[in-house]
């Protein structure tokens, strides 16, 4: 099989904010932007590399979601236990500096783990765990 990872979602619950740290201070650039009902999707990614997104999705978007499952997911992502996503980059110290610099919120700075990566990790403004591992 010939399968690849197009895009991923992860929830926003401040559009500009969120387009503060994935545009502005990680460096991704905006494919779409797309408002629908007061609500904001925007899909973001790596430059040259426009097969791979991630949709910033607003939380429990969805009408299926029932007001105790809203709750929950609010609570979780306050929590920044919600949603996360691993990220990589040849040069993780540039990278972790240019970050910290932007008043990202530090959860980890770069660290050799015992599992044979070296990474560190951040929040982003909705709470949802952004790890970024050296690229080997």
């Amino acid at each position: 099989m010939d399968i690849s990872i197009h895009s991923t979602f992860l929830p926003q619950d401040d559009p500009e904010a969120a387009l503060g740290f994935y545009r502005d201070q990680l460096g991704f650039e905006v494919r779409k932007d797309v408002g629908y009902g007061g609500l904001r999707w925007i899909t973001v990614g790596p430059k040259g590399q426009p097969e791979t997104s991630i949709v910033l999705h607003p939380p429990a978007a969805d009408p299926g979601v029932t007001d105790e499952e809203r709750r929950v997911i609010t609570e979780m992502m306050a929590k920044g236990t919600y949603a996360s996503v691993i990220l990589s980059t040849p040069d993780l110290d540039g990278t972790f500096e240019r970050l910290q610099a932007g008043d990202a919120e530090v959860v980890q700075e770069p660290t050799e783990q015992p599992y044979g990566v070296r990474d560190c990790a951040f929040r982003d403004p909705a709470g949802n765990m952004v790890r970024i591992q050296e690229a080997g």
